[in-house]
């Protein structure tokens, strides 16, 4: 009798296997979680521009230690906006509201999400060295036309910043040619003329380590051309919010100012590779990071 009440026993939880498998199922389904090395590759496009290398390059180093693959593509800003909201991207790092990239988000904003600014009160305009004593507002240009060769070095074609120097220009009718290259290009120039204390005028932005390795000053715009301070933003595609909630978490939680911005691209431009630098600063800053991301 007792061993025929043993058996049963051992058939009834054989029998209830199935059933607490089910129950376990059924309570991942609720949840909607999914382990980080189960999900697709965050597919992350970047231009360019020195705080944004640094943000993506950073921003990869903290979703691989969380367990998520992460890929960054590079390419001019235009594609970026468009990559992501044709769902090709996942996110872009770097977007400047309201005034730089409202365009943009004017012609992609329904295909896209905008989430929260990691930076505020951001410039740009036309930069020139502190030694250029007599140049001090846009309107002042045309009479260092010769000492400055006409030229104004630029950044990639396409970029918001090119499009207002267009505008300026026409405004102001400055008789200088805006010559398109890179930022890495126009860093040189800068550099080199900067060097031999020559004359010289560029685009430029802040955030940019340049700030803290020149002297130099924005010139004076009178009709306010290049817009008033932005902020800067990072978008996802659309769906990438439900699909990525921690990451989008994580990443709305993410501040920036002068200091630790700067400095991250700092170690970046001094160790002459990205995801160095970033992994250097990050180590170095674990305190904040974690603020983020736990």
């Amino acid at each position: 009798m007792k061993k025929q009440t043993y058996l049963r026993l051992v058939l009834l939880l054989f029998l209830m296997l199935p059933l607490a498998a089910c129950g376990d199922e059924g309570a991942e389904e609720v949840t909607g979680e999914t382990a980080p090395e189960d999900m697709d590759t965050i597919e992350i496009g970047y231009n360019n521009w020195a705080e944004n290398i640094a943000a993506s390059n950073m921003w990869k180093i903290l979703l691989e230690e969380k367990g998520y693959d992460v890929e960054l593509t590079n390419m001019e800003k235009v594609a970026v906006f468009a990559g992501v909201a044709e769902g090709d991207l996942d996110m872009a790092m770097e977007v400047w509201v309201p005034f730089t990239d409202q365009h943009h988000i004017d012609e992609y904003g329904n295909d896209f999400q905008v989430q929260d600014e990691w930076y505020e009160d951001t410039e740009l305009g036309l930069v020139v060295p502190e030694y250029m004593e007599d140049v001090n507002s846009l309107e002042d240009l045309n009479d260092y036309k010769e000492e400055t060769g006409g030229e104004i070095f630029g950044i990639d074609p396409g970029a918001s910043l090119m499009e207002l120097t267009e505008e300026a220009i026409e405004h102001y009718n400055i008789d200088y040619e805006l010559q398109a290259s890179s930022e890495q290009a126009m860093m040189t120039e800068l550099d080199e003329a900067y060097q031999n204390e020559e004359p010289i005028v560029v685009t430029l932005w802040s955030p940019h380590w340049a700030f803290a390795d020149y002297d130099l000053k924005y010139l004076e715009d009178p009709d306010t051309i290049y817009g008033e301070a932005d902020d800067i933003v990072f978008v996802t595609r659309e769906g990438f919010e439900d699909e990525y909630n921690e990451v989008t978490k994580m990443m709305n939680k993410w501040k920036f100012d002068d200091q630790s911005l700067g400095e991250l691209m700092s170690y970046i431009n001094e160790a002459g590779d990205p995801k160095e630098g970033a992994q250097q600063w990050i180590d170095e800053n674990r305190e904040l990071v974690d603020e983020w991301v736990n």
